[in-house]
Formats: structure tokens, sequence, C-alpha cells
């Protein structure tokens, strides 16, 4: 493992910000109006990512608040346990103290998967930038949030925009995911937040959906994700594109554009890919990104450790991804080399 390894300097590779859910899952494809029995984990866009990438070798950690309870104590563990560092969790002592929690129920062909959120007024939309140590401004080579963090609460929103500005002021390199949720806000709201962050953001990850719809942008996706980098500067542009054969059966692929290089990137789709859970894909692809920039500072490295690492989480139960290195760098090699062994051995 290369964990302990310094860039730029830094501490850190990658700091995140975002909120910890408990997830409750009904067991074997289960109905959650039906079934008994729930499997719990833990999940969240920024903890997804940033764990992915500190499996691959890099060092992360995640700032979040937490309720000083069991519950909070159980997120902790699971936080430590994928090597991500506790160091600046937050802990939320007062009686009203809450994790936020999702259900998830796993589809199979024709019925859908389905989200029910029961997150409001979670400890973590009590977030105040006081709260957050100084000294992690100059911790980091990277920060990473998503829109739904800025979706949380307005003071959650407030807080999140310092912090990237504080960060930015340091020389760290900032990472946004749109991840817009229609469930959390507006598409008129989001958009006119999200615009707001925009000019800070260096890595930006979006949908074609989210731009075409949310960001109201027209032309083809090439002219969309360029249009970014000269409305606001971003350096580059990831957009990933899943095709959904069935609730079990998808082909994964991606495009970076590099503004530096006036390029797009891409590979090879990963098709149809056996899902056994969605749900954290894209948080896994952006984990592998950010290493391979960070690693490497190759975008091609990027977008193939995205590609590999989200293909992966497809195949994995829970939210988190749980690949190291060696085992998607052999995911990378097996997939150029179009090497479909049946097994490893």
């Amino acid at each position: 493992m290369m964990g302990e390894e310094l860039i730029n300097g830094k501490e850190f590779a990658v700091l995140g910000l975002g909120e910890v859910l408990l997830r409750l899952s009904p067991p074997n494809k289960e109905r959650i109006l039906a079934g008994d029995v729930f499997e719990k984990r833990a999940g969240g866009s920024e903890l997804n990512v940033v764990s992915g990438i500190s499996l691959l070798g890099l060092r992360t950690g995640i700032i979040t608040k937490l309720p000083r309870n069991e519950i909070g104590k159980y997120i902790k563990n699971k936080i430590r346990f994928s090597d991500v560092s506790d160091d600046y969790i937050i802990y939320d002592p007062s009686p009203q103290a809450r994790l936020g929690i999702y259900y998830y129920e796993s589809g199979a062909a024709p019925r859908k998967p389905t989200v029910v959120y029961d997150r409001q007024n979670s400890s973590l939309t009590t977030l105040k930038l006081e709260e957050v140590p100084a000294e992690v401004y100059q911790k980091a080579a990277a920060f990473h949030v998503s829109g739904i963090t800025l979706a949380l609460s307005g003071s959650v929103r407030e807080a999140a925009l310092e912090m990237v500005k504080q960060f930015k002021s340091n020389g760290c390199l900032i990472s946004f995911d749109v991840n817009y949720r229609a469930t959390l806000w507006s598409e008129s709201e989001a958009r006119a937040e999200i615009s707001k962050i925009l000019p800070l953001i260096d890595f930006l990850f979006v949908s074609e959906e989210t731009s075409r719809r949310m960001f109201q942008k027209k032309g083809s996706l090439q002219e969309i994700m360029r249009s970014y980098t000269e409305e606001y500067g971003c350096q580059l542009v990831a957009t990933t594109q899943r095709k959904v054969l069935s609730p079990t059966k998808h082909t994964w692929n991606s495009s970076i554009y590099s503004r530096k290089e006036d390029r797009f990137y891409e590979e090879e789709p990963y098709h149809e890919i056996e899902v056994i859970d969605r749900i954290g894909s894209g948080d896994a692809y952006l984990a592998g990104v950010l290493f391979g920039l960070l690693k490497y500072d190759n975008v091609q490295s990027a977008l193939e450790f995205g590609n590999a690492m989200a293909a992966m989480k497809n195949t994995i139960p829970g939210d988190m991804p749980v690949s190291d290195f060696q085992e998607i760098s052999k995911m990378i090699q097996d997939h150029k080399s179009h090497n479909n062994s049946e097994m490893n051995r």
C-alpha cells in the first residue's frame, strides 16, 4: 500500500465533506413493504469517494458530523475500517442528534430499485463552519464535495462554500460532483446555488441528463462538457454513461475532457456488467479518476481507474467500494487485453 505517500507535500491526498448515512436494505431482493429484516451498512457520496481512493493507496479523510451515540460509533468504525481518517469527525452530543437513514430495495426486471430517504434534521445539517478546525485547510492536496451536501441545509451550504474558498486559497484542488437529487431540491434552486461554486471547481463531475435538464444546456455532449471549462474555468469535466439493459445487466463507460489539452479521453466500455448493487458506483468512478489524476497526473490513467472502479463496484453489495490497487490494476489490464478467463488463480 502507498498509504503514507504525500501529494504536493500534503498530509492527505483528498479530504471530503459530506453526510454519512445508515443504509437499511431487505436481504435477497425482498420488498421493503413485505420484509421483516434489514441489513445495515454505512454510506454517503463523499465517504464512498474517499474510501475508494484510500483503498487504492492514497491517504484520505472525511469531514462530517455524527451523533455521539452507538449509531455514531458504528459509522466511525466503518470509516476507520475503510482506512479513512476520522481526525475531522465532529460529534453531536445534543438530545436531538441523529444519523440520516435511507432504505434501499434492489430491483429485478421489470421491477426497478427503490430508495426511501429519512434524513431530515440529521446531525450534519447543524454543521457550522467554526466547528471545523482551521488547520484542515493546509492539510489536503484535493478537497471533494457534492451537490448532495449543498442541498442539505442553508447553513451547510454556506459552510461548504466557505470551506471550498479556504481550501482553494491554500493551493488545494477542488473536486465537485453535481450529483443532483430531485428529492432534496428543485432544479431551479440547484442551478442557482451550484452556479455560485462552479468558478472555484477544478475537477467537475456531471451527468449528461443533469447538464441538459438542470443546467438547461444544449448541443452535443462534447459541446456541453467543453462549455463548463469555457464558462467557469474548470480544468477537467467528466461524464459517465450507463446503459441499463436490466436492473442486473448494465454497460458502463465515461468521457473526460481536459481543458489544458483540449482533448476528450474515452475507452472501450465495460459491457454487460453483472450488477449486484449499483449504489455507489458513480462515487467509485470519482475515486478512480481522482486517484489517477493525483497519483499519475495523467488523464488516461484517471479514466481507466475510474471506469474499472465503477464496473467493479456494481458487482459489490453495499455503498462503499472494497477493491484495492492490485485488483483494479489487473482489471484494467484484462479489459485492455480482452482477457475473459473464468477465475483468478
